[in-house]
């Protein structure tokens, strides 16, 4: 089968042919129909993660045939039996098991659901990894609930998108950030009320206009954050995933008790929450975002498209 193949840190990676799979105990053999990047692969390549081992096909997300069915498939390994937090030999599909940037895949048979009918094979590769991280940071963390204002940062990511489409699916109403003007004009026409860029905010007249909010979800961290904890309302809560601007600083921890503000972390979600991700975009008829498409032999070309973060939504790949 034909795969695409990690073979050397900070080099591109190599489309070639590998041995058949074979399935184990438990297990069940996947034909991948699409797949999707994340930010987890880029950073491997670049050798940013913890764990790496050489050669591996990356690949968190994916979607295909199992058994004659359209399935979708859990990237989570060993979770562990506390929803609160993830064991310590929790992992997700990519690495240090073969990921889903191939032809086939091999996962446990609990791995597998049913892809939801309204969706086509490429949006359902973008959803699990992404889908998941947001639903957890949204729902389980910050229990948003319909009416509440949420403010999204960095709306152009694949995980911030997701939060973004599913608070609009609750009834929040929900602004965004970005460092770019078109891919807030893109959320406007998907639902959001309005937004700001933060690379020429004027945090304070934002805060006016928009009335502070109950919910904020940020990737971002760095001295931005404080910026954020201003824009709270009393009893806010927000969730952190990433931290893609570096260490958080400048607090100033007066707002933060005065205004009973919660302050979380997430990453990833538990096996239920995948789940209860799966059955809200059923329910609601949501429809992921693919940026673009390329082949898997092009896979190297997607990789600079997300490294040079021009993407409004997920990065596809298909065999």
């Amino acid at each position: 089968m034909n795969v695409l193949v990690l073979e050397a840190l900070e080099k591109p990676m190599k489309y070639g042919s590998v041995p058949n799979l074979e399935k184990g105990e438990g297990q069940v053999l996947v034909e991948v129909k699409a797949a999707a990047l994340n930010h987890r692969d880029v950073w491997i390549t670049k050798g940013m993660y913890p764990g790496i081992t050489l050669p591996i096909v990356l690949g968190s997300d994916g979607a295909g045939l199992c058994e004659g069915k359209e399935v979708i498939i859990n990237p989570n390994h060993n979770w562990g039996d506390n929803e609160k937090f993830q064991s310590a030999s929790y992992h997700i599909l990519g690495l240090p098991t073969q990921g889903t940037f191939a032809e086939n895949v091999v996962v446990g048979k609990d791995k597998i659901y049913p892809k939801p009918s309204h969706l086509s094979m490429k949006e359902a590769a973008a959803l699990p990894l992404g889908g998941m991280t947001a639903f957890r940071a949204l729902f389980t963390k910050c229990q948003a609930e319909q009416g509440e204002r949420v403010l999204i940062s960095g709306v152009g990511g694949g995980v911030a998108l997701f939060a973004f489409q599913f608070a609009v699916a609750k009834g929040c109403e929900v602004w965004v950030t970005s460092g770019s003007d078109e891919k807030i004009e893109k959320a406007i026409k998907m639902g959001a009320k309005g937004g700001i860029n933060y690379k020429n905010a004027d945090w304070k007249d934002f805060g006016k206009k928009t009335g502070g909010f109950d919910v904020i979800i940020d990737s971002a961290g760095g001295d931005g954050f404080s910026q954020l904890v201003k824009l709270c309302k009393p009893g806010a809560r927000i969730c952190f995933y990433g931290g893609t601007r570096g260490n958080i600083t400048k607090l100033n921890p007066q707002i933060i008790f005065w205004k009973q503000i919660s302050i979380f972390g997430s990453t990833m979600g538990s096996d239920l929450e995948f789940k209860q991700m799966i059955d809200f975009v059923a329910e609601h008829k949501i429809v992921p975002v693919v940026d673009s498409v390329y082949s898997l032999s092009e896979g190297n070309k997607a990789f600079q498209r997300m490294e040079q973060g021009l993407q409004f939504g997920k990065i596809v790949l298909t065999p």
